[in-house]
């Protein structure tokens, strides 16, 4: 299709819109973003959402996989430069086409990826491992990290360590706010409302908490169908998946000390060898720390999850708390700040 001015500037308010009123966090750090980018973040993040709210729109698992099939095909168009009439790709056509223009391109395996994990855990099956849960924080949310770096771009292993850490935080802790909505689904209950939750449906309710965790902590899911925030272990089985992912955040912290101090930055990164981290030599660049300062607006999902992560300690693990479905007014100048010191 034919896109002009006008086509592009709606798919722009809608993607817009769709964070505001879905991911408040996404639409308050693309602030942090480039404007040079700004399109294809928009875009990013609004394709996540759409992916994420399919569990909310479907009644059966045939229908679910008829519309993920459907986002892998409006991926493959919108790739090839024939998007179909829908905001989202509109929006991300217009944005690559741009791109292309001063020579970068996306890597499409990272749309793919993020539908394949999204589908996987479409009808909320139970994470086996927390391991598990990490996989897939780092095939959602750390892929959106990678994708956004790639639009600046940035190509540097180094900031894409960073970002899988950060990413992971920020998709174990979307989980964990997810779980009250996800326990009791209620018709009232739309998707991510205020911001940043996972997967909600109005099906059968489900608990999702890695199923070696759960065993350890002594909690069993009709515990928390019966007695909610009084579950047996409910606490408990939060506490160490929250202080996982609050060792992802801790392990970027360190990293960025040590990257500022020219020193090496302690571990090798797991995903180096996956798909979209083999830069070319002429790709890469030799300055990570120039490279880090030119992506750290990318790395800002740190902020808003540190922030809901203390929250959750201070309530003392109870995961019921209606404050943590809240958007949190400190976020804007946390953010600001941790921007202009370079600090997460």
């Amino acid at each position: 299709m034919d896109v002009n001015a006008d086509d592009e500037h709606r798919a722009r308010v809608y993607c817009s819109n769709v964070l505001r009123k879905y991911d408040l966090p996404s639409y308050i750090l693309q602030t942090f973003i480039p404007p040079s980018a700004r399109d294809a973040y928009l875009a990013i993040r609004a394709f996540n959402v759409s992916v994420s709210s399919v569990a909310d729109n479907v009644s059966n698992p045939t229908v679910g996989a008829m519309r993920m099939q459907f986002w892998r095909e409006t991926i493959s168009q919108t790739f090839k430069g024939i998007p179909p009439r829908e905001p989202v790709a509109i929006l991300l056509s217009q944005a690559l086409k741009r791109l292309e223009d001063r020579r970068i391109n996306l890597n499409k395996g990272w749309f793919l990826r993020l539908i394949s994990s999204r589908e996987q855990y479409l009808h909320n099956p139970p994470y086996p491992t927390i391991s598990a849960l990490e996989s897939y924080a780092e095939s959602t949310y750390s892929t959106m990290l990678y994708l956004t770096l790639s639009s600046l771009p940035v190509h540097s292993v180094t900031v894409d360590h960073l970002a899988s850490h950060i990413g992971k935080a920020s998709g174990i802790a979307a989980v964990l706010r997810g779980l009250p909505l996800l326990a009791f689904p209620s018709p009232q209950h739309n998707h991510m409302k205020l911001g940043a939750l996972e997967r909600i449906s109005n099906r059968q309710g489900s608990v999702p908490l890695p199923l070696d965790v759960m065993a350890e902590t002594g909690l069993k899911e009709e515990d928390v169908f019966r007695q909610g925030a009084s579950a047996p272990g409910l606490q408990d089985a939060v506490f160490a998946v929250a202080t996982r992912a609050n060792d992802h955040l801790i392990t970027a912290r360190e990293m960025l000390k040590n990257l500022r101090a020219g020193q090496d930055i302690g571990h090798e990164f797991e995903h180096e060898d996956d798909e979209g981290h083999n830069y070319s030599a002429h790709e890469r660049s030799k300055d990570p720390v120039k490279d880090l300062d030119r992506g750290f607006g990318v790395l800002m999902p740190a902020v808003a999850t540190s922030l809901w992560l203390d929250a959750l300690e201070r309530v003392g693990f109870d995961i019921f708390r209606p404050e943590l479905r809240r958007s949190d007014w400190r976020l804007p100048w946390k953010a600001y700040w941790s921007f202009k010191r370079r600090k997460i």
